[in-house]
């Protein structure tokens, strides 16, 4: 963004937020907040920048299972549980798989022909040739996907050393193209992500949505991600609506 147009959508002047930048002036809470929305900053980074204003976090960070955070947990597990009999799982900024549905589970057996991943971590259960990557049928495309994610996180967040570590260790893998190791600022990915596995009794074919939450107040809740996965096909849905019977 240009200092001008943040400064529009800010609500800041321009001299003022050339000061800031300078370090000519010492912007208020108000002004970083501000600033904040204008950069749609996730709240880690929020409270990141007020602390090196010299003030106190705004956000705290609760882990899901506290008590703080007990409605919010019922709420995700209702979704998630609701999702029957289709796939869905819960991971945070990292891609780690946090929860998941026993669908999910049903699913990864079926393709995987009962062995476990040796992954808690989504990124390197798809980068992982020894792993569920051997079982997408359309693996490119959906590396990319979750790459593209990555970077963009990374960008948004250039200090977090985790997510820089986890973006090194998924690129190790055997024959990921060196070119996905830079960020494609003008790649534009199709707005439905499909996800197609190779199982026992056929073709498998998903396509997933993805809910955040809007306004969150905690650092965790801001983090976190609910995928959700659909059938693309009769003979999917036919598939997880016996899978489902076959366990009852």
């Amino acid at each position: 963004m240009s200092q001008l147009d943040l400064s529009l959508a800010a609500d800041v002047s321009t001299r003022h937020l050339s000061c800031v930048e300078t370090g000519k002036a010492q912007p208020g809470r108000e002004t970083l907040f501000r600033l904040a929305d204008g950069l749609a900053m996730p709240l880690r980074e929020r409270n990141a920048l007020l602390l090196a204003a010299g003030y106190a976090p705004q956000y705290p960070e609760n882990p899901l299972v506290t008590p703080a955070l007990e409605r919010m947990r019922e709420a995700i597990e209702l979704i998630v549980a609701h999702q029957e009999p289709y796939p869905a799982f819960v991971i945070n900024r990292h891609f780690d798989v946090l929860m998941a549905n026993p669908a999910a589970q049903r699913i990864n057996d079926l393709v995987m022909r009962g062995r476990r991943s040796s992954h808690t971590n989504l990124l390197h259960q798809v980068f992982d040739p020894d792993d569920f990557r051997q079982v997408i049928v359309n693996w490119s495309e959906v590396a990319q996907r979750f790459l593209r994610q990555l970077h963009s996180d990374i960008a948004a967040v250039p200090t977090d050393k985790a997510a820089q570590a986890l973006l090194d260790e998924v690129l190790a893998y055997p024959e990921v193209p060196a070119s996905w190791r830079v960020r494609d600022v003008e790649f534009e990915p199709s707005p439905v992500m499909f996800l197609i596995f190779r199982s026992g009794l056929g073709e498998l074919r998903f396509f997933e949505t993805i809910t955040t939450f809007a306004g969150p107040r905690d650092v965790t809740l801001d983090e976190l991600r609910i995928e959700c996965a659909f059938p693309a096909d009769n003979q999917t849905a036919e598939i997880c609506a016996r899978l489902a019977r076959d366990e009852a």
